[in-house]
């Protein structure tokens, strides 16, 4: 019985070293450096109207093209938006705009008072075309060029930094 127990204790030890190790190992911070300069994966999504659906050959005209994951109950969102404002004025930049696990009525509500930035807007009512694009959380925008080619991932709002990096790009 006793060695019974020095086993268990021993597991349970083991158990807790391991999950420790795990813990420590394991890299916390959100890197999606791995995902430039690589092709944009195939999607499917459908626009925000239900009318019509959206794949990589839509983008493939545009010279370059920016997709922006956004909500209306998303605060950084409405941070972003005069920067997507002002890039909507730029001739070289195509934008889309995927509303992100978001009610129909706020997302209007959202656009109607700040305006809308978008191209083609899209809706991902569950969240999984943006897991396809590498998205974790909102907002995030992916700057693309007529190749399919990723060429920069933008996580979190985008800044007045982000805004001259791609007005750079595009010229």
């Amino acid at each position: 019985m006793k060695k019974i127990i020095k086993i268990i204790i021993l597991f349970i030890f083991l158990f807790v070293i391991g999950v420790f190790y795990i813990s420590l190992t394991r890299d916390t911070n959100y890197n999606t450096s791995s995902l430039i300069n690589k092709e944009v994966p195939e999607f499917k999504i459908i626009s925000f109207d239900n009318l019509n659906f959206y794949t990589r050959d839509d983008i493939k005209k545009n010279n370059y093209t920016l997709i922006n994951f956004w909500a209306s109950w998303c605060a950084p969102c409405k941070i972003e938006h005069p920067l997507l404002m002002r890039l909507s004025q730029s001739k070289n930049l195509f934008i889309i705009g995927i509303n992100f696990k978001d009610k129909t009525i706020q997302a209007e509500t959202f656009l109607n008072e700040l305006g809308n930035p978008y191209n083609v807007l899209a809706k991902d009512v569950n969240g999984k075309q943006s897991v396809r694009f590498g998205v974790f959380g909102i907002p995030e925008s992916i700057l693309i060029n007529n190749d399919l080619m990723i060429i920069k991932k933008f996580v979190g709002p985008l800044s007045n930094e982000d805004y001259n990096t791609i007005i750079n790009i595009i010229k």
